[in-house]
């Protein structure tokens, strides 16, 4: 299948999603969305498992890039973040209405299906890895601060309790002195990490 191909089926897919607010997601729409017959769709992805299971590796790609672009906008790359920064570049994610209400179903969907979970645990595990030679104090606030991230993604996503544009700001604020390197390495007299 050409890549853009798919790509384009995912979307539909994705698509489907959000237009049915995250209700189940059948072949039949998708195909339909897609502009494709059924037995077109099923060339690709012969079973509804096939297709969930590639909508989810799609959704978190799509989250993932966000999370590179948000990294390249400070000038840095994924391998030269600090564990902090990455946690910083997904919080400004989850924050900015970038990734959809259908990508955060998608993530919601996989944790009640076991099979599902895999694609975001392979994208996200490596920005969300802690070193254990950090100090536990370290540890402790960047996961607090991937955690009002997830938060963030959310009250994003669904629209239910989101914080109004300056709580938003301010959140982003806290989580951004929760992952500062240089403060916390002179502070601690040690080397950022």
């Amino acid at each position: 299948m050409r890549a853009s191909q798919k790509t384009a089926i995912l979307d539909a897919a994705l698509a489907v999603v959000s237009a049915q607010e995250g209700a189940d997601i059948t072949l039949d729409a998708v195909a339909r969305r897609a502009g494709i017959t059924k037995p077109g769709l099923m060339y690709h992805f012969p079973t509804r498992e096939a297709l969930l299971l590639a909508i989810v590796e799609h959704a978190a790609t799509r989250v993932e890039a966000a999370m590179h672009e948000a990294l390249s906008e400070d000038g840095l790359t994924f391998e030269a973040a600090t564990p902090a920064q990455r946690v910083r570049a997904y919080a400004r994610v989850a924050a900015s209405g970038h990734t959809s209400r259908a990508e955060y179903a998608v993530f919601t969907e996989a944790a009640y299906r076991p099979a599902l979970t895999a694609p975001w645990t392979e994208c996200m595990a490596a920005w969300f890895d802690l070193p254990t030679a950090l100090p536990e104090s370290q540890r402790a606030r960047l996961t607090l601060a991937r955690l009002a991230a997830d938060g963030l993604w959310a009250a994003e996503a669904t629209g239910v309790f989101p914080p109004d544009p300056a709580d938003r700001t301010a959140v982003l604020a806290l989580i951004d002195q929760l992952t500062d390197d240089h403060n916390r390495s002179t502070r601690q007299g040690g080397v950022a990490q």
